[in-house]
């Protein structure tokens, strides 16, 4: 059975089975992406044309996808750690990454062995930065570097209201609440190196 789509606008172009292989793998040519992201562009791609093969789209879309798979062209595991990677040199926490991961169309099973690649141990969220945890914690201090909390403010604040947006802000961008608490609470220091800010964590704990 043919499973043309009527179409709406008569310039649609026509597309097949052929032609989606072909722009799957032009775009994973061009883009590190994962299996999730390709089948949402291939899936577009045939919403904006003239679906004219044998074969459903959606069984065109799978098969290309898995295509691109057995020819190692995507990599839904290295995409994980690469794309997690970059958030947490952003100073992106681990609950961020983990949502940006789920909506990159990345496995659960995939997103935490990236995620426990990142933070260098075996542990849970809440064990990040305690010591050992030097992907979130570096993370954290960088976060707070570019929004100058804690030791990287110009001066101290007491105003538990603004301390408590402070806190807020950690929370939106992935961290753990006790390690946004431990970072805010060191004093405004003298053009802290982050590594400085982290030895201090450390010693702490």
């Amino acid at each position: 059975m043919n499973h043309e789509r009527t179409p709406t606008d008569r310039t649609k172009r026509p597309l097949n089975a052929a032609k989606l292989d072909e722009l799957a793998l032009a775009y994973v040519a061009r883009y590190a992406t994962s299996s999730g992201k390709l089948a949402r562009y291939l899936s577009r791609k045939v919403a904006e044309s003239k679906w004219i093969d044998d074969q459903s789209p959606e069984e065109a879309i799978q098969t290309a996808v898995n295509r691109m798979e057995e020819m190692r062209y995507l990599d839904d595991g290295q995409y994980a750690r690469m794309r997690g990677g970059a958030m947490m040199r952003r100073g992106l926490g681990p609950a961020r990454v983990r949502a940006q991961l789920r909506f990159d169309g990345i496995s659960a099973e995939n997103s935490e062995e990236a995620l426990d690649e990142l933070r260098g141990d075996g542990g849970s969220d809440d064990d990040w930065g305690q010591a050992g945890a030097d992907g979130a914690t570096q993370a954290a201090i960088r976060f707070a570097q570019r929004r100058r909390f804690g030791p990287f403010a110009a001066t101290a604040t007491e105003d538990r209201a603004v301390r408590e947006k402070q806190v807020a802000a950690f929370i939106r961008a992935g961290h753990a609440m006790n390690l946004a608490r431990r970072i805010l609470a060191l004093p405004p220091m003298d053009h802290p190196h982050p590594d400085e800010v982290a030895a201090i964590l450390a010693n702490q704990a």
